[in-house]
């Protein structure tokens, strides 16, 4: 990415925020090149202070010279934002935007602007560890997603879709994933605590071992039935443990789970 790029981020909450950390980390653009919008004066200065940015409340500004304007506002904001800053942007500028459920018509109609990317990451964008599902509009150029690649490969890992369809099942799955993740990793901590742990270590032994699994999956290449298999012994404390999990209907109950969030994930692109 060119340093004299101009970006814009439009809502500079946590996921916001996070471009702005990933951006500067990566060195993809210079802070003085980067401009990031809040309603919020505690929260402007907060990020001017910590990465030199240039800061303000006045999204029309921001917008006008960005080559690339990251739209990282709330759903419920998207019909008194977005119509501000029709007529404002470049031609050549790319819109990418990670506002939850708005397609990217949506987006083309609001803006009356053609470059359109609609992304779903996830909260571990914060630390580098995201994963973020893309799709772009036609009318986007090829070097329009090299640096929209480049973009998301800032926080994580990327995976570009040829239908847009595929944002919603990826919002299910690993848009909200993170929460069934911490879900999980509450129920087993409080579960070692019930029998006798001290809570720090129950933590300690918990966060590591999910950690520590999730890493050798993705090592290892392997099915995760395999993997599961090859630490339960037949009449062991493993499958002791796995069988209670079954009586539990784990399973049933994240196919429920992903499905209600998906149907979610619709609803909230239908109203937009």
């Amino acid at each position: 990415m060119q340093h004299t790029r101009q970006i814009a981020v439009i809502g500079a909450g946590a996921m916001g925020g996070a471009f702005i950390a990933g951006l500067l980390a990566r060195e993809l653009v210079h802070a003085t090149h980067l401009v990031a919008t809040d309603v919020r004066p505690e929260r402007r200065a907060e990020l001017a202070a910590q990465h030199g940015i240039v800061t303000t409340a006045d999204n029309r500004a921001a917008v006008q010279a960005a080559d690339l304007i990251i739209l990282a506002i709330k759903p419920q904001l998207v019909t008194s934002v977005l119509p501000l800053l029709r007529g404002l942007l470049k031609p050549d500028a790319v819109c990418l935007s990670i506002i939850a459920g708005t397609r990217m018509q949506t987006l083309h109609d609001l803006l009356d602007h053609a470059p359109v990317v609609r992304c779903m990451p996830n909260t571990p964008a914060t630390v580098g560890a995201g994963m973020s599902v893309w799709t772009c509009a036609p009318t986007v150029t090829p070097e329009q997603r090299d640096l929209t690649q480049q973009v998301l490969q800032a926080l994580g890992k990327e995976a570009y879709v040829e239908h847009e369809h595929y944002l919603d099942m990826a919002t299910a799955v690993s848009g909200s994933g993170p929460a069934y993740v911490f879900l999980v990793l509450e129920a087993l901590i409080d579960a070692g605590v019930q029998i006798g742990l001290p809570r720090p270590l129950a933590e300690q032994l918990a966060q590591q071992t999910m950690y520590g699994a999730l890493v050798y999956a993705q090592d290892s290449r392997q099915h995760p039935a395999l993997l599961r298999n090859a630490v339960t012994s037949p009449g062991g404390t493993t499958a002791a443990g796995l069988y209670a999990l079954e009586q539990g209907a784990v399973r049933a109950a994240f196919a429920a789970c992903v499905q209600a969030a998906y149907q979610r994930s619709q609803e909230l692109g239908n109203q937009s």
